[in-house]
């Protein structure tokens, strides 16, 4: 999916008649870094993804579907493994219903009905 991904940056700078040098100055950092993220060198920031939306005039809304699948996968993994809770620990209970919540969330956006 990243791949895909910057293969979409090169050919949204491509088609709006940029170069890395001119997508480096509006985003606010060198061409070097443009050129990393077009190569899959580095992942842009929150920031740089959000101007380099503004500037292309499109959603990269697909990486971040990518990235929250494998983060989903993660924390049920992780969820699966929590250590005990320190012995007479005060917020327990609210601990477990975090945990529990949290268990019910990736359940449900698992399912294929779930919208978000």
């Amino acid at each position: 999916m990243f791949e895909e991904f910057i293969c979409d940056l090169k050919v949204a700078r491509k088609r709006a008649g940029l170069t890395q040098s001119d997508c480096g100055h509006l985003v606010g950092v060198s061409h070097d870094a443009i050129s990393q993220i077009e190569r899959g060198q580095r992942m842009p920031t929150i920031r740089e993804l959000c101007a380099l939306s503004l500037i292309y005039g499109r959603s990269f809304e697909s990486l971040y579907v990518e990235v929250l699948r494998e983060v989903r996968e993660d924390l049920r993994d992780k969820l699966a493994s929590m250590p005990t809770e320190p012995k007479d620990w005060p917020a327990a209970a609210r601990r477990q219903q975090t945990v529990e919540r949290l268990a019910r969330r990736l359940l449900e956006e698992t399912d294929p009905d779930h919208v978000g």
